[in-house]
């Protein structure tokens, strides 16, 4: 589905991809916290300060030149139709924590799932207030935006989404 039909402008469309973001990074932070017992499991997390930057450079550059381009960075790649494909990275304060101090790693966890859904939920309410349609579009965590662990130099940012 695309996207993009469902987005009347640029602020929203920047509001959606946050949104999309959150939805990705709440799998990738429960995952942490099921697989804390697996022997030698190595927590990820999304690479969040890739994304802030990219969305930084995104607006900065929409402010001076009147349009939104995403680009694609080391590991979020931006492809047709409001695709969007995040490589998660290996998270290694997280992991250093689980073999120091597992309640810890937990606790730390729960504060960054805490974090991510206040994220997600402000992005929400913004959309719905911005764009005055409900939030969020249809298949936000699906075929349109996924989280993969195939390597960056595997993606490609003229695909559509599939895993």
């Amino acid at each position: 589905m695309d996207l993009l039909s469902f987005i009347p402008d640029n602020v929203t469309e920047v509001l959606v991809k946050i949104a999309q973001f959150t939805e990705l990074r709440r799998g990738i932070l429960n995952g942490n916290i099921r697989g804390m017992d697996t022997p030698g499991y190595i927590p990820r997390d999304l690479p969040v300060v890739e994304f802030a930057e990219l969305l930084h450079v995104a607006i900065s550059e929409h402010l001076q030149y009147q349009r939104l381009l995403f680009r694609d960075t080391a590991n979020i790649i931006f492809g047709d139709g409001g695709t969007m494909r995040i490589h998660p990275v290996a998270d290694d304060l997280a992991a250093a924590l689980l073999k120091a101090n597992p309640d810890e790693y937990l606790n730390l966890q729960i504060n960054r799932l805490v974090e991510n859904y206040l994220n997600g939920k402000v992005a929400q309410e913004l959309i719905q207030r911005h764009s005055g349609m409900p939030c969020c579009p249809p298949n936000v965590d699906s075929a349109n935006v996924v989280a993969t662990d195939a390597s960056p130099e595997d993606l490609s940012s003229r695909q559509a989404a599939t895993d």
